[in-house]
């Protein structure tokens, strides 16, 4: 039997699938002093969101005991809050949930793209202040316009897939990807990002949070967005993130607004969670929302089970199929 802690919640059908597989499954959220004091030593595995931070200190603490730590379970796809190069060598396998949230985070952005063109936010805000600002609110329409796709993995293919359904031309900065991937979405795949922002009214951010993306999208790139579609219409510049905090720089997105470089920007992430005190927050022609991407019942139920399928495949000998590391196994 297998111990397992689930620090940032889990689908309760996930649950009961590692329960009947005869597991012992501890829900409960740990401060950080009490992972870095060895906590889970006692377990055989930890199952995260992106609240709980495995860092070099919580992976030491982890390790060498009776019980030890053998796997990291990321309930989600990015594995920024894990300390990859400590697990490795620590022997500890890392393992993610890379398609079950897809669809949900493509829809999301969908939804923000079409809030920034249409001022949904700006018109429910005004209509319940009691202002009918129906002469002020035109928008544009997203057909007959560039989306520029920073990163071109499953989530960014799915909202290029509804994109130009509703018309819009792709066009996508990705160096990790082959370009006959992008040809078959029927994409234009650039080798300088800047190239994409020279082009594109419209920005989506869907790559990682690393060193070489932090800060990608800034004031000097911001100000090489064109402001007029391909159909000639003067739409303006949309910004949408709903990737990893950090990868935008917020104080260049908000002098952007200001300055009306940005028509319109839409954060799902940030560089400081959760938000308390963000000047962003004040400004018209922002919209947010709180790290929500993967919050829907059919994602986190996919999110739950994928999980809970990986733990007692690893538990029984099996090699995870979405391991990171897999020369750790």
């Amino acid at each position: 039997m297998g111990r397992i802690a689930v620090t940032d919640g889990m689908d309760d059908s996930a649950v009961k699938q590692l329960e009947d597989a005869g597991h012992e499954v501890v829900l409960k959220h740990y401060s950080k002093e009490e992972l870095e004091a060895g906590i889970l030593s006692d377990f055989d595995a930890v199952v995260i969101r992106s609240a709980t931070k495995i860092t070099d200190k919580v992976i030491r603490s982890s390790s060498g005991r009776k019980r030890s730590l053998k796997l990291i379970g990321r309930a989600g796809v990015g594995v920024d809050n894990i300390n990859m190069d400590a697990a490795t060598k620590s022997k500890i396998a890392v393992c993610n949930t890379p398609s079950s949230s897809t669809n949900a985070v493509v829809e999301l952005t969908i939804g923000h793209l079409l809030s920034c063109t249409r001022h949904i936010t700006t018109g429910d805000r005004t209509l319940r202040n009691g202002k009918w600002e129906k002469k002020n609110l035109r928008g544009s329409e997203l057909s007959g316009k560039r989306l520029g796709l920073i990163g071109f993995g499953r989530i960014a293919q799915g909202v290029g897939k509804v994109a130009r359904s509703i018309g819009m031309t792709l066009h996508a900065y990705d160096p990790y990807l082959p370009a006959e991937i992008a040809a078959d979405q029927h994409c234009t795949l650039h080798d300088n990002i800047d190239d994409v922002f020279r082009l594109c009214t419209h920005i989506s951010i869907h790559c990682n949070h690393s060193a070489e993306t932090h800060h990608l999208v800034n004031s000097e790139r911001i100000s090489m967005m064109p402001g007029i579609g391909i159909d000639g219409v003067e739409c303006g510049n949309h910004l949408v993130n709903c990737a990893r905090g950090g990868i935008v720089d917020e104080v260049a997105v908000l002098n952007a607004l200001e300055s009306g470089a940005l028509s319109s920007v839409a954060l799902d992430v940030f560089e400081v969670e959760p938000v308390v005190d963000n000047p962003l927050l004040n400004h018209r022609n922002f919209h947010g929302t709180p790290h929500i991407g993967a919050a829907t019942y059919e994602a986190q139920a996919r999110i739950g089970q994928e999980m809970a399928a990986l733990i007692i495949d690893f538990l029984k000998g099996r090699k995870p199929k979405s391991i990171l590391n897999p020369e750790v196994i």
